[in-house]
């Protein structure tokens, strides 16, 4: 019984040397995760339509309009803006100008979005439409983790003036983001 207990006590000994490395080395790792940029895309050009002259409305939507956020923040946020020149034909006389101030804009609610951000529209509700006599935010995210981005399709309105001529009225719409 003695030697079955040495036998056995030298078996144990043994898987213990076995697990146990003989030398060791820790190796201190580290590596890099590079933030990217925060852009705004929107389409090259639109065509509002038309519509008449003496007064009234014009309506239409935009097109989309997209923030993409590849800093990769912790807790970030980001705000679209957005501004109109004044509208203008023939030779940008009086009559033949519409003034930003004259444009509307309402963003409308996200068409999509991805990644970990709260999204909040710069007017949700055609009622919250604004004028672009100056810049108005467009939309904005806050509480970022991460990438993030979101997509929207504003629409525009256009109050024509009674006293607007007849002709085709071009103008810029510019979105930034920072």
């Amino acid at each position: 019984m003695a030697k079955t207990r040495i036998v056995l006590i030298g078996v144990a000994l043994s898987m213990l040397a076995l697990a146990l490395p003989a030398r060791a080395a820790d190796t201190s790792t580290t590596f890099t995760l590079a933030g990217g940029a925060l852009s705004i895309s929107a389409s090259a050009s639109r065509d509002l339509g038309s519509g008449s002259t003496g007064g009234g409305t014009l309506s239409a939507q935009l097109g989309t309009v997209t923030v993409t956020d590849n800093r990769g923040a912790l807790v970030g946020t980001w705000t679209a803006s957005v501004s109109s020149t004044d509208f203008t034909t023939g030779g940008a006389t009086a009559s033949e100008t519409i003034a930003k101030g004259q444009i509307t804009y309402w963003s409308g609610t996200a068409t999509a979005s991805s990644g970990t951000a709260v999204f909040l529209p710069g007017q949700a509700l055609a009622a919250n439409a604004q004028a672009l006599g100056v810049s108005r935010t467009a939309f904005s995210a806050s509480v970022i983790v991460g990438n993030n981005s979101a997509s929207w399709n504003p629409t525009l309105t256009v109050n024509v003036p009674a006293a607007a001529v007849a002709g085709d009225y071009a103008g810029t719409i510019t979105h930034s983001v920072a």
